[in-house]
């Protein structure tokens, strides 16, 4: 379903600049570059309106929190919405307005010790699977960008989605250390933070598919078609 248009959105999002990350000239290696500080780079890859990216932030103080979004709308929303937390704004979390495809641009390879993908857009369509964001392509991105030992995790209610990540993840030769089809049900959920998607499917029973890979070596040269 597509998001009504933002009143004012334009001005509001320029209210948060301050918030935002433009394209570096240079990829981010490191923290310094806008927290000005040591510390681990995680990543949460289609924020939508902001709650996980602002609740990690301040339940981890120590690390510091990228949140991505491709939508202008659906960004002021999060950037409005780390503004306005009641212990007020954390310091060690940054927006950036763009896709998973701009995240060359952004980020140095081996600079991220965490990804994280949650309830991503299924794109259920046959045709559409190159657009999914667990696609070979992007899997392949985003481990270029971790590091040794870093990590991906997912969450997703779409059965569809989760079982085309495992095809995928398959078919690079990588084996996640935790799978799971109820993700509430499991030790691993204690400490969850949740996104306002996760709220509304797991208030109707929904069960929650879960996944997290570790980086363990380099992948495999892409095969040419």
């Amino acid at each position: 379903m597509r998001m009504r248009k933002k009143k004012n959105g334009a001005s509001r999002l320029a209210a948060c600049a301050h918030l935002l990350c433009e394209k570096p000239e240079t990829p981010i290696a490191s923290a310094e570059a806008d927290f000005h500080r040591p510390g681990e780079l995680h990543l949460e890859v289609g924020c939508g309106k902001g709650g996980f990216a602002c609740g990690m932030a301040k339940a981890w103080p120590d690390v510091n929190f990228y949140a991505m979004e491709r939508v202008n709308d659906v960004m002021v929303l999060a950037a409005e919405r780390a503004e306005r937390e009641k212990d007020g704004r954390p310091d060690n979390l940054r927006f950036i307005l763009g896709g998973a495809a701009d995240l060359g641009a952004y980020f140095a390879k081996s600079s991220l010790s965490r990804i994280y993908l949650n309830f991503s857009d299924p794109w259920p369509k046959k045709g559409y699977a190159k657009r999914r964001l667990t696609h070979r392509g992007f899997l392949r991105l985003y481990w270029s960008l971790l590091r040794e030992g870093g990590e991906l995790w997912l969450k997703t209610d779409n059965t569809g989605l989760f079982d085309f990540t495992l095809e995928e993840m398959e078919a690079l030769g990588l084996a996640p250390y935790f799978v799971t089809r109820d993700f509430h049900a499991t030790p691993e959920a204690e400490g969850n933070v949740m996104t306002e998607y996760e709220t509304n499917f797991s208030s109707q029973g929904i069960p929650i598919c879960s996944l997290r890979v570790k980086k363990q070596g380099e992948l495999p040269p892409e095969e040419k078609e």
